[in-house]
């Protein structure tokens, strides 16, 4: 037993994860244009089915029985979801490159650097990423004649909160794969929420099974919180969502934590 297991696990880590996040900015200041890439997916879902689409739909029931236009449906919930794939994007593959094949956690360990720092480290990474996304979305969605309430100045924090979900939840699921063949299971969780989270279609639309189940998925509690904030439908749900959407997110953290003590301290 070496001395660095004679000390306690900090599960959470601390400021030390701020290095972590550091040394991402210098792996990526030559390659900036991949992560500038990932803005475009929502961007283009927006114009293609939201503009596109929208112009055959017209208007739709929003949050509170409002009717809203399809464009304005659309646009929070591909906000939401760009959040989760840019989490999930960072917090898995990346992180199995990392870990299984990089060996950069095994070397960052070697440092006064805890599992938990790594673990907020990577996650705080995804959030710094999502949140770049998020900004320019809303920039967008601003210079479409989207911004109908003030309350739009909340869906910045709320697709952090989103992103911190997936990213944490992604990290703990990346601990237990094995091989890359693994992350097709990822993909079979990832497409459904995003088909099914009513994101392009009401919840009513969808069979009254179908919609209990929609609404206890992640990606639904961070559609309907961004959506709501969107055209100002403020409701005690949205402290359902925030709730939810935190304690998933610092139940991914803690697990995460504790996998990597166990894979790379052993």
């Amino acid at each position: 037993m070496t001395a660095l297991r004679l000390t306690p696990t900090f599960l959470i880590g601390g400021r030390r994860s701020l290095l972590l996040i550091e040394r991402n900015l210098y792996v990526y200041r030559r390659t900036w244009i991949v992560i500038f890439s990932g803005f475009f997916e929502p961007l283009f879902y927006l114009l293609g089915i939201g503009f596109g689409l929208g112009a055959l739909i017209g208007d739709v029931p929003g949050p509170g029985g409002q009717e809203i236009s399809y464009q304005l449906f659309v646009a929070p919930a591909l906000l939401a979801s760009a959040s989760m794939n840019g989490a999930i994007m960072e917090s898995t593959f990346n992180v199995f490159f990392k870990l299984n094949y990089q060996k950069t956690y095994d070397a960052i360990l070697s440092t006064p650097m805890s599992v938990g720092d790594v673990a907020l480290g990577e996650i705080g990474w995804a959030l710094i990423r999502g949140g770049l996304y998020a900004i320019g979305f809303l920039v967008v969605m601003a210079l479409f004649g989207l911004w109908v309430s003030p309350w739009l100045i909340l869906a910045f924090p709320a697709a952090l909160l989103v992103g911190f979900a997936f990213a944490a939840v992604g990290m703990a699921a990346t601990s237990f794969m094995r091989t890359w063949q693994d992350f097709d299971l990822i993909q079979l969780v990832i497409l459904p929420l995003f088909l099914f989270s009513a994101t392009f279609y009401p919840l009513e639309t969808y069979p009254e099974t179908l919609q209990w189940i929609v609404r206890v998925t992640p990606l639904y509690q961070g559609v309907d919180l961004i959506r709501s904030l969107t055209v100002g439908a403020i409701s005690p749900v949205l402290l359902v969502h925030v709730a939810y959407l935190s304690i998933m997110g610092f139940a991914g953290l803690l697990v995460v934590s504790r996998r990597l003590d166990k894979l790379l301290l052993q």
